[in-house]
């Protein structure tokens, strides 16, 4: 969906098949404060996502 035509309804053809969790991930992988805050993790060299950003961003991941 990167660089999708958001007017265009053929760029968005998937959405009739998408589940709450893709849509909620479209919607915060395009917030600007979450990707500072990602930014900000990926450059702190965690091996994981620490608690306070997983409960800010309400994540969870599998394993």
């Amino acid at each position: 969906m990167l660089g999708a035509d958001w007017r265009s309804e053929n760029s968005y053809h998937e959405i009739k098949t998408a589940e709450a969790v893709d849509i909620a991930w479209e919607w915060l992988r395009r917030d600007r404060e979450y990707q500072k805050d990602y930014r900000t993790l990926v450059s702190s060299k965690q091996s994981s996502a620490t608690d306070a950003f997983r409960r800010k961003w309400g994540l969870t991941f599998p394993g």
